[in-house]
């Protein structure tokens, strides 16, 4: 099971001819891909034609759905945030340490086409697919 973020999702309904997006390709008919508050969000708020908002949302209505954010999560993301701050990482979107720490906590892999991930994987030990 993977957790696609939005990065990825984006790329995809695109058209970007890439690695990440060939493995998103791939996983939808191989494996279980996961999706949650977060990513929906971030992912569906940025469509302004209807049609292509509801085309999307079919999209996301048929992944597996988890709720990223609850009360153990936050606790744990602040932590996370934290360290990497000690380490020297200017984390630019809270959104996305939520989103590494919800994978981490579950032992979920993450595939992603964003840098702000890739200090997590290094200091917090998050699963990447590439």
């Amino acid at each position: 099971m993977i957790v696609a973020d939005t990065s990825v999702w984006i790329d995809y309904v695109n058209g970007v001819d890439a690695p990440h997006t060939a493995l998103l390709d791939y996983e939808l008919g191989h494996s279980r891909i996961i999706t949650g508050d977060l990513i929906m969000t971030e992912f569906l708020q940025g469509f302004r034609n209807e049609k292509d908002y509801q085309a999307a949302k079919e999209i996301m209505d048929t992944l597996e759905y988890h709720d990223f954010v609850g009360k153990e999560i936050a606790l744990l993301a602040a932590q996370n945030f934290r360290k990497l701050r000690r380490g020297g990482v200017t984390v630019h979107k809270t959104i996305d340490v939520i989103i590494a720490t919800f994978c981490i906590e579950n032992d979920f892999a993450l595939l992603h086409n964003d840098r702000d991930f890739d200090p997590m994987e290094a200091m917090l030990g998050l699963q990447v697919r590439r």
